[in-house]
């Protein structure tokens, strides 16, 4: 019983690992969706400053209210075609992460030491801790 790779190619299927071949895959509702928030993230890393982000971010909206009227299955899926290619166009070489998450300047680093606290390197061998010892 074939499966995985072997299943579809027994379908008559090649299998790509290009995005934009799963993409179609996936429902128009799921790949308009995501296409919103991967157009919204490449402009926060294109438009840092958040009036300017805002001003971009009714601009994608306004073009995405704009197609919601298509009703033909060939057009729908022509303007999600040309704003997925749109989207690659724009994709910005070294996009914004948050410092603190994964892949960010700040991710898995040590928090330094507060200046109040001290280190005892010989913890439990004070001299106020071991008798007879001053």
């Amino acid at each position: 019983r074939p499966t995985g790779h072997r299943l579809e190619r027994a379908r008559g299927r090649r299998s790509s690992h290009v995005e934009t071949s799963r993409m179609s895959a996936l429902s128009n509702h799921t790949r308009v969706t995501r296409l919103y928030r991967h157009s919204l993230k490449t402009m926060l890393s294109w438009a840092v400053q958040r009036n300017i982000f805002y001003q971009e971010r009714d601009r994608i909206r306004a073009q995405f209210e704009a197609n919601a009227v298509l009703t033909q299955p060939g057009q729908i899926s022509s303007a999600i075609a040309a704003g997925e290619a749109t989207l690659a166009e724009y994709s910005h070489p070294d996009p914004y992460t948050v410092p603190t998450a994964y892949g960010g300047s700040k991710y898995a680093r040590n928090p330094p030491v507060p200046g109040e606290m001290e280190v005892v390197n010989d913890f439990g061998r004070e001299s106020y801790v071991v008798p007879g010892k001053h």
